[in-house]
Formats: structure tokens, C-alpha cells, sequence
């Protein structure tokens, strides 16, 4: 797939997940069913998003750790810890049964892919070569 059209598509939904918490913060009784789902769900939204928050910080790690070399690898890394704590913050938000922390990890999310998106358009082109 064309990188800048797979940017373009990651810019796209970072500002429709925005865009998204900004509309359902204002729809307060969408936001209640979201926030208080029945327990064995509300207990599964936790626990999925607890062990993708782990997931993706491994994988930010791996990426920034193997990234010295080549900027795009530790970008992708930085996102993907921004994603993490987006996930933790969801996670959060179940847990204290609060919104707040909800419509923070769809801000963190949107934000982060918008924003490491245009940095991967800026940095695009073919890796550089380490013996140069």
C-alpha cells in the first residue's frame, strides 16, 4: 500500500476519534451506557484493555529500542506507547467508572496518530543507509 495514502487514511481516523470524543462527551446518556455496562462486560473492557495497553508497550519498546538507526522504526515506537496509555487510560475509566478518562484516551489516540502520522510523512523516503 502507498505510505502516503496509508498516512493519509491514519490522519483520517485520528481526527475522527477527535472528533468522536468531543461529540459523545455532549451526548451524556450514549456516555452513561458506555461508562456503566453491565459488570462481566465492564470487567472484560478492563482486562482487554489493560492486556492491549501491555501489548502495544512491548511492542513500543521493541521498536524504540531497534529504532537508532532508522527514525520511522522509533516513531512508530513513540506512537505506539501513546497508544498504550491511551489504552490504560480506557482501562482506567472502567475501572473508576468515570467518563473523563475515557474521552481522554480518545483525545490521546487521535491526537498521537495525527500527529505521528504527519511526522512519517515528513521523515518518509527509504531508510538511511548505516554505512554512509
Amino acid at each position: 500500500m502507498n505510505p502516503r495514502l496509508t498516512a493519509a487514511i491514519a490522519i483520517g481516523a485520528g481526527l475522527l476519534a477527535v472528533v468522536a470524543g468531543t461529540v459523545l462527551g455532549l451526548a451524556p446518556a450514549f456516555l452513561e451506557a458506555v461508562v456503566h455496562p453491565p459488570a462481566i462486560v465492564r470487567a472484560a473492557l478492563i482486562g482487554g484493555s489493560v492486556a492491549i495497553g501491555v501489548v502495544l508497550l512491548t511492542r513500543s519498546l521493541a521498536a524504540m529500542s531497534a529504532g537508532e538507526t532508522d527514525i520511522r522504526r522509533l516513531i512508530r515506537g513513540v506512537r505506539l506507547a501513546f497508544l498504550a496509555i491511551a489504552a490504560f487510560a480506557a482501562a482506567a475509566g472502567w475501572a473508576a467508572g468515570s467518563p473523563l478518562p475515557l474521552l481522554v484516551a480518545l483525545v490521546i489516540a487521535g491526537i498521537d496518530v495525527v500527529e505521528t502520522s504527519f511526522m512519517l510523512l515528513v521523515v518518509g523516503g527509504p531508510p538511511a543507509d548505516p554505512r554512509a
